[in-house]
């Protein structure tokens, strides 16, 4: 398995897996793969942040993380993150975590939050982000908005996040 950044002839497989992907998930809302597209145009988009795991040349997953923020605190957000069904339970989405984790630490950014499956986060670090004071801009339930302090230096933030307008279109 290679976990890279994506480039310009991914972004057709990449639209397809989200939209398939998606389709069978039981959390969704329809229009990931329309997302990732509308946050590539947009000021959040970070490049390096978006990256593709492939397996013999064919992209198994993908994980995008934007630029947001929490009062004054420069954040990101993680979504999405889809691996193809052929290839789940096989550490995929675990890598493209990871991966990018150290990439975001890399780019100073030590604040992550998610919107995700309360089994799963949690086991990279992920904690209600209520944990944090960390308010969701509309409601979604405390045990899947979740946040992860990737150097442990975040004091509680009180405050409401910012997320890419994309995600309010």
């Amino acid at each position: 398995m290679i976990i890279r950044q994506e480039n310009n002839n991914d972004y057709k497989n990449i639209y397809d897996l989200i939209k398939f992907t998606f389709e069978k998930a039981s959390y969704r809302q329809g229009n990931e793969h329309k997302l990732v597209n509308s946050l590539r145009q947009g000021k959040s988009y970070i490049p390096e942040l978006s990256l593709v795991a492939e397996i013999n040349n064919k992209i198994a997953g993908y994980i995008l993380f934007t630029k947001a923020k929490i009062g004054n605190k420069k954040i990101l957000n993680l979504a999405p993150i889809v691996v193809h069904p052929d290839f789940q339970k096989q550490g995929i989405g675990k890598a493209l975590i990871e991966k990018g984790h150290e990439i975001a630490k890399s780019l100073d950014y030590t604040f992550i939050t998610v919107v995700g499956y309360k089994d799963y986060f949690p086991k990279f670090g992920y904690l209600p982000a209520s944990y944090f004071g960390v308010n969701p801009p509309f409601f979604i339930p405390d045990d899947v908005f979740m946040a992860i302090d990737l150097d442990n230096s975040t004091t509680i933030l009180k405050d409401y996040i910012e997320l890419a307008d994309e995600f309010f279109e």
